[in-house]
This record gives C-alpha cells, structure tokens and sequence, in this order.
C-alpha cells in the first residue's frame, strides 16, 4: 500500500526467513566477524581476478542463504541484486551460475535496501513465495576502478572511506506466524540530491543530505515519531556523512537521539584498523544488516529498526568529466514478527 508520497507499507509483513554473509580478510579482523557465515584468508579467492573472486563471494553468499532455508535452488522465482562494478558484472555473472530470474540493480551502496523493498513488494502482493535479494562489493575490484589500483599506493585524505569486501543476502518469503523472525513493514523509496560535491574522496559528506531527505520523508508519509524505533541505521556514510546527516536531520525539526543513531560503516571494523572515515561499499549495508543486525533483533536487542542505505551514483566517466556527485538513500523498517505497533 502507498502512504504519503513516497512509501509502502507492507501489510502482509514479509518474513527475511535466511541470510547468507561471506567477507574478506579485512572483515574478518573486524569488529563483527563473528556475525559472517563465511570469510576468506585473501582477496583472491582462489581466482585469477578480483572480479572473478567478487562473483564468488556472492555465489557463497546466495548458496547459504538457501541451504540455511532448506529448500531447492529451483524454489526462488526471483533474485534482485547488484554490485559496483561496471555493468555490475559479478552480479550478473552469479546470476548465470545460480540459474534464478534476475533482476540487476544498480543504486550503488544503495542497492542494499533498494533490492530489499523490491523483494518486499513483490512478496507482500503474493508475486512470488521465495525471493533472494542482496549487494555486494570487493575493496580492490572497487578501488581499481574509482580510484587508483592499491598498487599505486596513492595515499588518501581522513574524509575517504575503505571499501568491504563482503556480500550479504537475504531470503524474502510470506509471513509464518509460526516464526519469531524479522519482517519487513514498510519502505521509502529516495530521490536523487544532489549538493553539487564532486569529491570521490567525500562520499559521506556527498551522501548526508540523501539520507537525511529520505529519513525525513519516511517519517512524514508515515506519521511516525522517531522514539518508534531502537535504531535508525545508515549505511555508509561514516565519520563526515553521518555526523552531517544527524545535523541536518535534527535542523529539520525531526529530533533523533544521538545513541539511536548510527552508520554501518562505522560498525564494521575495529578503532585501530586504518579506514580514515569508516567502511562504504554496496556490501558494507548488506553484510551488516544481514549479519550483526539480525542476529541483534534474534537475540532481543532491537525490536525495531530502520536501515538506510546511501550511494553515490557516478561513475568514473562522470568524474572525469567534472559532474558533481547525484546522491540517494532507500530505507526499509524491520521489525520482529511479534511486534505490533503504528504500521
């Protein structure tokens, strides 16, 4: 159902039945390594590129969601995913491993909750029983192509942010009232801002004024105070963008908590890991949600939660050519299937 302008809310509360979570050897001396299924000792993968080891992860990641569902590979009518590399390739190119209907997405670090709410759509209107959804991101994949290769070793300014190397995928089924498990119960769908930054170096401070739109807007089309939830989460703004966003949130009038607030990319690895403003990347949002978030909501933590994925949709064509960076953020309420509240 649309409320307001710009969200759904899904009344037959579609259920994230499995996940499946797969890193690299930077996450895995992260701070949340243990929420990972899977986690690997290089970024090669046992392959030949970073892309091919990129398709891997998320061939990983898709396989145990479905063996932690316990059902066939042939039971998913449809898959929404999508990654940063050009004409998101290893996306694709899982795709035609796993042999599911396939829907690429592109929203950059967005893809996450963009994949999210599609999948959620699709479920909560019986258009199909079981979807996969998902996003993904390879640090040295993504690097070589935005930046510099980390060969270079070209050094970077305290506003940049590490890419994850993960990939996180959820299983999206209908509502079993049997389940204590989290469903999703609306989503806002973001537009594109644009600030007039064109720094690759800032994407935070590029992506604050994004998320902020889209948290506003979710707020208003569904007349909710802030307080309805434990934690409003971005997805990778880090240091710069998420202390802008939370300025320009609260100037709105829409007053947040500092402690209920929080960034993925802030979560995800360790103080003393050299990430200058924190992690980015259209895994960064996946791996955590799908990892550390739900297993928080399985343990009681979080009853209610909202995740906001952020990205920064260039390209290195549009840098080159001196575009300023259009940015969009996408958010998804989660909550425990036991809870009753204003949606």
């Amino acid at each position: 159902m649309l409320k307001g302008h710009q969200s759904w809310v899904f009344a037959n509360r579609p259920m994230i039945w499995a996940t499946g979570v797969s890193g690299g050897p930077f996450e895995a001396n992260g701070n949340l390594a243990n929420d990972f299924d899977l986690l690997h000792e290089d970024l090669w993968m046992g392959q030949e590129t970073y892309e091919k080891a990129h398709r891997i992860m998320l061939e990983e990641a898709i396989k145990t969601a479905i063996t932690k569902a316990k059902i066939q590979k042939e039971q998913v009518q449809f898959i929404f995913a999508g990654d940063l590399i050009n004409q998101i390739t290893p996306t694709s190119f899982a795709a035609r491993t796993m042999q599911i209907p396939y829907f690429g997405l592109f929203g950059a670090c967005s893809t996450s909750m963009e994949g999210l709410a599609l999948a959620s759509f699709i479920v909560n209107y019986q258009g199909a029983k079981y979807v996969l959804t998902g996003a993904s991101s390879h640090n040295a994949a993504v690097e070589k192509q935005f930046r510099y290769p980390t060969e270079y070793g070209g050094q970077k300014p305290p506003t940049a942010q590490w890419t994850v190397t993960g990939a996180g995928v959820a299983l999206i089924t209908p509502n079993d009232p049997t389940q204590d498990l989290p469903v999703t119960t609306s989503a806002t769908i973001g537009k594109v801002v644009d600030m007039g930054l064109s720094d690759p170096f800032n994407m935070g401070g590029a992506m604050a004024p994004a998320a902020a739109d889209t948290i506003m807007a979710h707020f208003r089309d569904l007349q909710l105070d802030p307080s309805y939830y434990d934690l409003i989460i971005t997805g990778d703004l880090g240091r710069v963008g998420h202390d802008t966003a939370f300025e320009l949130i609260n100037k709105s009038g829409l007053k947040l908590e500092r402690k209920q607030f929080q960034d993925c990319g802030l979560l995800i690895y360790k103080d003393d890991q050299p990430v200058q403003s924190g992690a980015s990347g259209a895994g960064c949002s996946a791996t955590v949600l799908y990892g550390h978030l739900l297993n928080q909501m399985k343990k009681g933590n979080y009853k209610r939660i909202l995740v906001v994925a952020t990205g920064a949709l260039l390209s290195p064509l549009s840098f080159q050519q001196n575009e300023s960076i259009p940015c969009i953020a996408h958010a998804v309420s989660i909550e425990m299937s036991g809870e009753k509240g204003g949606l």
